[in-house]
């Protein structure tokens, strides 16, 4: 399929990519960039031939936020509309099946930092910054801290709501932002590596677990086991499983079935 702000590409390893592209105005979105990621991350996770969806921006950075252009002349109601436009690709990567892994370079700021917060792993070069950064010019990012507060905790994610101070990999690391931090340099080889490390794992265990992993969140602690447990007893009867395991024993790499 073509896009006009992305680029889609699958490669032979089960890898999608979805790449920003809007360089030249740093990846922010706009209406046709929102709309054609949704769309983009939905047609990936039905595409059989990708098992793993890898996300990253064109040129110096990964996102930095919405194209203020966009902003003006607008009644309450229309603006409603459009920032739920906005945050749907944010909330379309709990609802896929396959995992998403944030390649994350430069700055990622506001929508940007709320797409890493997002998705479900992020491996981020050694340059990166990240921020709320609405506040500062008179906005908020009340959007993008709900997956933000998510990983960082209440007070961690009130002062970068707050403040809009950009922080730098290392401390996105520690927050639980980021899963992962490679030079620079290395990043496109290092995050590629990565999916397709995920992608040699079951499909039908990766999908079952990501998908029992949010439906629980917000249970109790109980009924959070029930639910997982009968995630897993459904995976048991899976041929992916049996193959699993029978490969395990016979010493062999297994193959899935996907079923």
């Amino acid at each position: 399929m073509a896009y006009t702000h992305l680029l889609s590409d699958v490669n032979d390893r089960f890898v999608g990519t979805i790449t920003l592209n809007r360089p030249e105005q740093l990846n922010t979105f706009n209406s046709g960039l929102a709309g054609e990621l949704a769309q983009a991350l939905r047609a990936m996770d039905e595409e059989p031939a990708v098992r793993v969806i890898l996300v990253k921006g064109a040129g110096k950075a990964f996102c930095a936020g919405i194209d203020v252009n966009e902003l003006e002349g607008k009644s309450a109601m229309e603006y409603r509309a459009w920032i739920e436009h906005m945050e749907q690709p944010l909330i379309t990567i709990a609802r896929l099946k396959k995992p998403v892994i944030a390649q994350v370079q430069g700055v990622a700021a506001a929508n940007g930092m709320g797409l890493v917060a997002a998705a479900d792993l992020a491996i981020a070069a050694d340059n990166t910054k990240m921020g709320l950064t609405a506040i500062n010019v008179g906005l908020n990012c009340v959007g993008p801290i709900v997956p933000v507060a998510r990983c960082v905790g209440r007070k961690k994610a009130l002062e970068l709501l707050l403040y809009g101070d950009l922080i730098k990999a290392p401390e996105a690391k520690e927050l639980g932002l980021l899963n992962r931090i490679v030079a620079k340099e290395e990043l496109e080889d290092a995050a590629l590596a990565w999916a397709e490390t995920l992608a040699k794992k079951s499909p039908v265990a990766v999908q079952i677990a990501k998908q029992g992993y949010y439906a629980s969140e917000d249970m109790d602690y109980f009924r959070q086991f029930d639910l997982m447990n009968e995630a897993f007893a459904r995976l048991c009867t899976t041929d992916d499983a049996k193959e699993g395991v029978r490969a395990f024993f016979e010493r062999r790499n297994p193959v899935w079935q996907e079923k």
